[in-house]
């Protein structure tokens, strides 16, 4: 029996991106599902029920700080881990994103392609 993969949920409006980090991922040996903005992500998060979030915070319908809000009063969802990888960068937004409950703030040109898969196995790892 081949174990479970484990599904990675990338809440995200740039095409071109989501498609790298699938490509990404997929070959580290996650499921990925993905999400083009808020609302779709929310819904995605209560029926998949992925095991680590990529949340951009710059979305469509609603934005990344209030998703986490959303999934963190939801008690059957709000112990999924999420990844905040955003262009923002300003102090005042990690500091929020953080205090909202995101285990890790990313700000999308300090880091690279492979960084964030490393923290997502990291995460994984410890969601095991």
């Amino acid at each position: 029996m081949g174990e479970k993969k484990q599904k990675v949920l990338m809440i995200e409006d740039d095409r071109f991106l989501r498609k790298v980090y699938r490509n990404k991922l997929t070959l580290a040996g996650f499921e990925f599902i993905e999400a083009i903005n808020g609302q779709e992500g929310l819904n995605k998060i209560i029926s998949e029920k992925p095991d680590i979030i990529l949340l951009d915070l710059i979305l469509p319908k609603i934005n990344g700080f209030d998703v986490l809000i959303e999934l963190k009063r939801n008690k059957e969802i709000k112990d999924i881990p999420v990844i905040i990888l955003s262009n923002l960068n300003q102090e005042s937004d990690k500091k929020r994103g953080l205090s909202l409950g995101a285990q890790e703030y990313l700000v999308k040109p300090e880091v690279s392609l492979s960084d964030v898969v490393n923290y997502v196995k990291e995460l994984a790892v410890k969601t095991t």
